[in-house]
């Protein structure tokens, strides 16, 4: 199968970008792994049939992802559910396995709009079960609508936190208790940029609504929680933090978002070390370019902006590949641009406000306890990492040679984080200077038959 222009990911960059694509005479596919259209923020919004007399306990800015998928489907693009992508060559063909079936599909352009994962939260006791993060919850609250049926607490920072807590309180499922682990000098950096705040104060304005409303809720807020831990024999029991403890059922982390980031290293695109984030993320131009000419990655993949910036980055990326491909003149494209580009600048403004309000401690980066399991794939903890580096791993590649960290089903696209921050700290260099893992295909695993019938069809 050849088409113009191959989209990985169907959250709204990628519905964004499929839409604007079709319409433009681009022969489309959008992949993805989920069952229907809407990326995380929007998953299963195919299936929640809230009115306005009995509004969905997720809430406005949820249902409002109705539209782009109705858009996305009403454009004509082709889409495939349930589509795994477990390799992307340079030259645009695309590995992926549907329904235990493998196929290779070549493309023209690609993009990737994977979107962000979860930033690892390794604490003393985050294996246990009855831990897990607040992503985790929203996708059974979204798919299920399963809550919790027991004390559950959030730990964390970032507006994913509230706004999960709202939910799950709409839901009938008030959390017991809510422990922020923003660092108290935070507010001291992020009022230095309150000028950038003002550019986002829709959305500042919501989040202090959330956390009114869990007050009136009375749900109790803790600030500046730190040493964090979760006690338990079998499961999690309690929750212990420098100061205070409280007895749970589930424990729920968030401490904010970072780029899906798996394919595009695989790629070996460009990616440079993001100080204000404090991730790696892949260098793209407006039009989403990378490195490789015909890859171009948009939505949160590139850095974390937010779901509308998502959907203003895909369009971009659309035109971008339009232009490339013939669709469009350069003159088009631009004039096209101009005011989706005005849009994207007036979303991004409000981001250095977030970065600074939200940045993670050191402690959340490289876990202090040489005892806390940090892939948790091959149960290899922090203490056995510096162990790796004092016997001459300068990176998280070299140190396969000492553990099997990274090695396991998810190759690191959990613990890469934590294991870049945890060798950076026992070197005493900066994070950048120590780099990250490089995945290789399959990026997820894929049985034997899969790959037999793969060879068949050659």
């Amino acid at each position: 199968m050849s088409v113009d222009f191959a989209i990985v990911g169907a959250g709204p960059a990628g519905m964004a970008a499929a839409t604007l694509a079709a319409e433009l005479g681009l022969d489309t596919l959008l992949l993805d792994e989920q069952g229907g259209p809407g990326g995380q923020i929007y998953r299963a919004i195919d299936r929640t049939h809230a009115e306005a007399s009995n509004p969905s306990p997720l809430g406005a800015d949820y249902l409002a992802g109705r539209s782009l998928v109705a858009d996305f489907r009403a454009s004509g693009a082709n889409y495939r559910p349930a589509t795994t992508v477990w390799h992307v060559d340079p030259d645009g063909a695309l590995s992926v396995v549907s329904d235990g079936v493998s196929e290779t599909i070549t493309a023209r352009r690609v993009l990737l709009a994977t979107g962000a994962i979860e930033r690892p939260l390794p604490l003393p006791g985050w294996t246990l079960p009855g831990v897990m993060t607040v992503g985790a919850a929203q996708i059974l609250l979204k798919t299920a609508d399963i809550v919790p049926d027991g004390r559950t607490v959030l730990a964390g920072q970032g507006p994913l936190l509230y706004l999960a807590a709202m939910q799950l309180a709409r839901a009938g499922a008030p959390p017991a208790a809510l422990l922020e682990t923003t660092p108290h000098e935070n507010y001291h950096a992020a009022a230095r940029r309150l000028g950038s705040a003002w550019a986002g104060r829709r959305a500042l304005a919501k989040g202090l609504g959330w956390q009114l409303a869990l007050r009136r809720a009375g749900i109790p807020v803790r600030h500046d929680v730190r040493g964090l831990r979760a006690l338990g024999r079998d499961r999690v029991e309690r929750v212990v933090w420098d100061g205070g403890e409280i007895a749970v059922d589930y424990l729920l982390l968030h401490e904010g978002v970072i780029p899906n980031t798996q394919i595009s290293l695989a790629l070996q695109l460009t990616h440079d070390w993001d100080t204000a984030q404090l991730c790696w993320r892949p260098v793209v131009d407006e039009w989403g370019r990378t490195s490789l000419p015909n890859i171009a990655i948009a939505g949160d993949g590139a850095g974390i902006a937010g779901a509308d910036a998502a959907i203003l980055s895909g369009r971009m990326a659309a035109l971008g590949a339009a232009a490339a491909l013939g669709r469009i003149g350069e003159a088009d494209r631009d004039r096209r641009a101009r005011p989706i580009r005005a849009a994207l600048a007036l979303e991004q403004g409000f981001r250095p406000f977030l970065d600074s309000l939200y940045r993670p401690a050191p402690s959340v980066l490289a876990p202090p306890e040489d005892d806390t399991i940090v892939c948790r794939c091959e149960e290899v903890t922090a203490g056995q990492i510096r162990r790796g580096v004092r016997l001459g791993a300068p990176g998280p590649n070299q140190l396969k040679a000492f553990t099997r960290c990274g090695m396991g089903p998810c190759q690191g696209r959990v613990c890469g984080p934590i294991v870049s921050a945890v060798i950076a700290e026992a070197r005493g260099i900066p994070i950048a200077d120590v780099g990250t893992y490089r995945p290789r295909a399959p990026y997820k695993p894929v049985t034997v038959g899969a790959l037999a019938g793969l060879g068949a069809a050659k």
